[in-house]
């Protein structure tokens, strides 16, 4: 391998271009389609009219970030495919989300999430809960952002070039009409995998098989499923991603504006759940092309880590620098590969625009101006193109689950776990034949019994300031956050007469409304159904039953009978 940097060739940029603009495409012909499209909700929500399959998609596109599809690979590279294991916090959140979230939004059919806490709560928990959305959608600059950087740096491609064209063309098909996004999330989410699998095969064939790839990974420690340590800062263990990132999944699909926006565009809640359980299969399926992607990366650099040698700057830059090595002696699979990260960029930021949108209109706008649906159309597409816990508990809770939560995320970026909590596997940089930029080596021996704060030698234990807390695993910061805000909400309700406080019961969860009350009321009522047939049987008919069952009791001085009145065994 060679520490030249390859740049793009014009059949590159065109199949790039080409991918932008069929976006640009989709967009002007669903505005022409819905040009009839009377109010405001129908704008926002699509009419309540769309089917499952095409909003399953649109849920899994929007989680397919730019940032998800270059950062996931180097995770999996840097700490192993231990981290697969989130594909069972996205089935718990995702049963979870169908169970208690669905049916209370479905049934209320209101556009901002944030409406709710109104309606159950108070004013200005609603707009505390605004204002954290608002703050939240910064994200959508760093979507934009990090993946043009990224191959900036990689590929030579203008920088500017890459967010300008992201930003306009997303515009452009967001501020038409809204069914856009979901429509085109069904195309595009056929073009991420592409680039995946485009590179994914190519590794396969030039290594002569998955299996070289697998033992590559198996010797160098990236196969680390066993991993059942319960220390909280641990960076990834079975624990870490399994409870923390099914805790953060359900957050992100029961009550994230984007999210919940989308399942409530279905026709009917029957579309709805069924709209989240396919969106399982899909995610399941990125992941799991992002955790190979991984493996592959480090068998093509295991014996020359480019990060250490210098050649990139940051792990994100690891999957383009190996699709340029990989890649560019065959001209238009970079661009590819690259028209996936910039389609999964588009997706998302749409999506965050279009639920700005919303929330803008039903929390800000609508409650304070009266307006016709013809105007309020033209607004939603001006901003598109830019339990018994009492109100006092709720907004006490929302304020120190927030006060928790980034207290936590503040003493992760001041004082990071060191790395035998973090754990990052070896790399080398003894196969290069090209200057090694940097001797950096993150690897360090491991602690016999890891503990929660380190202290530097020669310091006196007992000397508080000699003690450093360490921040536990990111994936525990909702969990923090979330468990905080309930814990302060219950104590404070209970205290201010909470339990006395009267509930709309449009606005709580029903055992009717959950999909698990109703296959189970099905098992009973069947089961029922058969005791209630057999004891309409004459007693010879049950008698011959049993004994063509169960040939033993019909014989011999022990010969038993079922009694339907005494409801046992007589002798």
């Amino acid at each position: 391998m060679s520490g030249d940097a390859h740049l793009l060739v014009a059949a590159d940029y065109v199949v790039f271009a080409v991918v932008l603009l069929l976006s640009a495409a989709v967009g002007f012909y669903y505005a022409w389609r819905s040009r009839k499209q009377g109010t405001s909700r129908d704008f926002l929500t699509g009419g309540r009219k769309l089917n499952a399959l095409a909003v399953s998609m649109s849920l899994t596109a929007s989680y397919m970030s730019s940032v998800t599809v270059l950062s996931n690979p180097a995770e999996v590279y840097r700490y192993g495919a231990i981290f697969g294991y989130l594909s069972i916090s996205y089935v718990i959140a995702v049963v979870y989300t169908s169970e208690v979230f669905l049916p209370v939004f479905y049934r209320l059919a209101i556009n901002s999430t944030y409406e709710y806490l109104e309606l159950r709560f108070s004013r200005a928990t609603r707009l505390l809960g605004m204002l954290i959305f608002f703050f939240n959608l910064l994200y959508t600059g760093l979507v934009i952002y990090a993946p043009a950087l990224a191959l900036n740096q990689v590929t030579g491609m203008n920088l500017w070039g890459g967010i300008i064209s992201t930003a306009t063309v997303c515009t452009l098909y967001c501020a038409l009409v809204s069914k856009t996004f979901i429509t085109y999330d069904t195309h595009t989410i056929g073009i991420m995998f592409a680039g995946y699998m485009s590179v994914i095969i190519k590794c396969v064939i030039l290594k002569g098989g998955i299996s070289t790839i697998l033992s590559d990974a198996q010797e160098g420690g990236r196969i680390n499923f066993v991993d059942f340590d319960i220390n909280p800062l641990r960076r990834h263990t079975f624990w870490t991603l399994v409870f923390g990132g099914a805790f953060t999944w359900s957050s992100i699909y029961g009550t994230y504006q984007p999210q919940v926006q989308r399942y409530n565009s279905c026709k009917s809640i029957k579309h709805a759940r069924l709209a989240l359980f396919i969106n399982v299969l899909g995610l399941v399926c990125t992941l799991t092309s992002s955790v190979i992607s991984g493996l592959c990366l480090y068998s093509f650099y295991k014996n020359c880590d480019p990060w250490k040698a210098g050649q990139v700057s940051s792990p994100d830059q690891l999957l383009p620098y190996l699709v340029m090595d990989i890649l560019a002696d065959h001209q238009g699979l970079p661009g590819l590969f690259f028209a996936a990260v910039y389609s999964a960029s588009l997706s998302t930021v749409s999506t965050s625009i279009n639920a700005m949108a919303a929330v803008t209109m039903e929390d800000l706008i609508k409650p304070r101006i009266k307006l016709s649906e013809k105007k309020l159309l033209l607004i939603s597409k001006g901003l598109n193109s830019d339990s018994d816990i009492c109100p006092q508990g709720g907004l006490c809770g929302l304020v120190t689950g927030l006060a928790a939560a980034v207290s936590v995320s503040i003493i992760g970026m001041i004082s990071p776990s060191p790395p035998e909590m973090t754990r990052p596997l070896f790399l080398s940089t003894e196969g290069c034949n090209f200057t090694t930029g940097s001797s950096f080596n993150w690897t360090t021996p491991l602690p016999t019994e890891p503990s929660l704060f380190t202290t530097t030698p020669g310091q006196n234990t007992d000397d508080i300031h000699a003690v450093q807390w360490h921040s536990p695993s990111y994936l525990y910061f909702c969990v923090i956050g979330g468990l905080t805000s309930v814990i302060v909400g219950i104590i404070i309700s209970l205290l201010t007469g909470g339990l006395r406080e009267t509930v709309d019961p449009r606005l709580m969860l029903m055992k009717e409304d959950t999909l698990s009350y109703h296959l189970f009321k099905r098992v009973k009522d069947g089961v029922r159904a058969e005791e209630q047939r057999y004891q309409k049987q004459p007693t010879d008919d049950r008698r011959s039953i049993l004994s063509y069952t169960f040939p033993s009791l019909g014989h011999g001085r022990n010969r038993q009978c079922w009694s339907a009145k005494q409801g046992g065994w007589n002798q």
